[in-house]
């Protein structure tokens, strides 16, 4: 008995193990099984990051062919929808500068052309605290003509550009006084004959002392007609043919003067007061410019930010507080 139930339990000792096995050893089976569960997990994770690396280079190339989101594109505009819109922005500036005036002091044509000669690349204001000295000198363009060139320079200093602009003046004035019989004409073509006087200035003198209408582009003009969508050219005589078409021809000095107020007053070169701006709504180049409206409040000049204008002598509907003469400053 005790031989055979040795041999029997030597003989069956692997069978008995393997379908009971002890204490010891029952943690061993998890254990196998959990590492096999493991190793099935990281054969498919290869896999799967195989996959992956194979897939990933196809959606670079996909991704470079796809354009990235962008904002919503603003919806094109018609022209007859342009044409709706600037002339909107017109009756929203009459309301806004119902004062609006060319910022030149002056009391008649000869005048008129000399401030604007001597406006160029300088403010109005310079010009007009320079005016009245050489203007109760020159009152006349025979005055003009017959004055000394450097006394002449040193009249116009301060305007800047003197040298150059005195020969302008000279020039224009002995042509008046030759030609024109000393009167200044008012006529476009012959006001562009003279020394120093292009398209903007005679459209300057022939709509502010004659009456006939014409539109200066002036850098103001020019640059909120194009920030405004009604032209994308940037030589002033495109500038005015386009305008010229969308806006009636009774319209167009007093345009002028609104178009420029705006743009010395608000919507500058180098940073517009956008969130200040009564006719942000209707303008598509909204953003450009400071947008938070109390920042925008202090960008305003002149009467629009409570200080004074640019005119010596404001006419008399002038909201705003006159210049100084240039003695004062």
């Amino acid at each position: 008995m005790g031989k055979t139930a040795a041999g029997e339990t030597a003989a069956q000792a692997p069978a008995k193990t393997s379908a009971k096995a002890p204490a010891g050893k029952k943690a061993a089976a998890p254990k196998k099984a959990a590492a096999k569960r493991t190793a099935a997990k990281t054969t498919t994770a290869k896999r799967t990051a195989a996959k992956t690396a194979t897939a990933a280079p196809k959606a670079v190339k996909a991704a470079a062919k796809t354009p990235a989101a962008k904002a919503p594109a603003r919806k094109p505009e018609s022209r007859a929808a342009m044409i709706r819109r600037a002339r909107r922005i017109n009756r929203e500036l009459a309301e806004m500068y119902p004062y609006a005036h060319p910022e030149l002091d002056f009391t008649n044509p000869f005048e008129l052309l000399v401030a604007t000669v001597l406006s160029a690349q300088t403010t109005d204001l310079r010009v007009n605290q320079t005016t009245p000295a050489l203007f109760a000198l020159c009152p006349t363009p025979e005055d003009m003509a017959a004055m000394d060139p450097e006394r002449l320079e040193e009249l116009i200093r301060p305007a800047g550009f003197f040298r150059a602009k005195t020969k302008s003046l000279l020039g224009l004035s002995a042509a008046l006084r030759d030609r024109f019989g000393g009167e200044v004409p008012g006529r476009l073509e012959d006001l562009v004959s003279l020394p120093g006087v292009g398209r903007k200035t005679a459209n300057v003198v022939l709509g502010n002392a004659f009456g006939v209408p014409g539109i200066t582009v002036d850098t103001h003009f020019g640059r909120l007609a194009r920030r405004f969508g009604w032209t994308t050219q940037e030589d002033p005589e495109k500038v005015e043919a386009d305008v010229a078409e969308i806006f009636p021809k009774s319209e167009w000095t007093m345009l002028s003067h609104r178009v420029v107020f705006h743009g010395r007053r608000v919507c500058h070169s180098r940073k517009p007061a956008c969130g200040a701006c009564p006719i942000a709504p209707l303008c598509p180049s909204y953003g450009e410019g400071e947008t938070d409206p109390e920042k925008a409040k202090k960008l305003l000049k002149y009467e629009m930010g409570g200080q004074p204008g640019q005119r010596l002598r404001p006419p008399a509907d002038y909201p705003g507080r006159p210049a100084a003469p240039l003695a004062a400053r």
